[in-house]
């Protein structure tokens, strides 16, 4: 706890849960159904993103021996993350988006402004709240990478699950197996890039992905 209460961590912390705060406000604009105001949501993600991003900044350069932001990382961990991200856009547009799209349409941007703003949420909370934080928890609480690793991804399954849940979408047991191997392999994958190349590589990564929305927005 020494490591999470030092001034200069909590300073940069609330420092990044206010530009993640900013970020997400075009998210939050643009959510049709939220039930608050957005002044109480972006107030809600910049305590949340404080507490978050306060085990990133405490814990990450400590037991993953890397730093947080890492703006020259490994050639060859750069070509290998944007081949798996490629790679796993590709799977989505093929094979899962056309099923998820008529079942989770809000999942789904439908021109470019939403598509960047559903891109600004993934990079400023959502990376944060699924891979940065729970994986430098898990890596503080055990110690071992592996186990932070797979603790993680099995965590945003879970977190997909209850989505689904909570929207109360009907899918057949091959498509939700299929869709939550998927994304344990994601989860696997984002955590082994964010441990190996920090916060910059896994957005990267996750830019790759939300790219593949690109080819089907109206007007394009």
């Amino acid at each position: 706890m020494r490591h999470l209460l030092q001034p200069r961590v909590l300073n940069l912390a609330s420092l990044a849960a206010a530009v993640s705060a900013l970020a997400s406000y075009p998210r939050m604009m643009l959510w049709p159904t939220r039930s608050n105001a957005i002044w109480y949501l972006e107030a809600t993600i910049f305590l949340c993103g404080i507490i978050l991003w306060g085990f990133v900044f405490a814990w990450h350069p400590v037991y993953a021996k890397k730093p947080v932001f890492d703006f020259k990382p490994d050639s060859r961990l750069f070509i290998t993350v944007t081949l798996a991200g490629i790679g796993l856009a590709v799977v989505y547009a093929l094979w899962l988006d056309p099923r998820l799209r008529t079942k989770l349409p809000d999942e789904y941007p439908v021109d470019f402004s939403h598509w960047f703003a559903f891109l600004m949420f993934a990079l400023a909370f959502n990376q944060l709240f699924i891979t940065f934080a729970p994986c430098d928890w898990c890596l503080r609480l055990f110690k071992r990478p592996w186990v932070a690793t797979s603790l993680t991804a099995l965590f945003g399954a879970f977190v997909l699950l209850l989505n689904i849940q909570a929207q109360h979408v009907q899918m057949s047991s091959p498509l939700l197996a299929a869709l939550l191997v998927v994304r344990i392999t994601l989860g696997f994958l984002a955590v082994s890039f964010y441990l190996r190349g920090g916060v910059v590589l896994s957005w990267w990564w996750t830019f790759i992905l939300e790219s593949r929305h690109l080819f089907h927005l109206n007007g394009w």
